[in-house]
């Protein structure tokens, strides 16, 4: 199965995942119509969560290599 996954982060989850489901930004979630949460995370720092981030990405990235 193949899709699309949106990976962000943010301070208030809830007003996210509204702004996305409600299509308010212009931006990939719009372009992809990626609007159904698949989980989320909770960190204590922001440096954490851009690191998480960043890892989660580029494991995406080798996968679509694999394919």
């Amino acid at each position: 199965m193949r899709g699309t996954l949106y990976i962000g982060v943010t301070y208030n989850l809830s007003k996210r995942v509204y702004e996305h489901k409600k299509g308010i930004f212009e931006g990939f979630t719009n372009k992809y119509s990626v609007h159904l949460l698949v989980e989320h995370e909770i960190h204590n720092d922001i440096s954490s969560e851009i690191q998480r981030e960043k890892r989660l990405k580029n494991c995406i990235r080798e996968l679509k290599f694999e394919v």
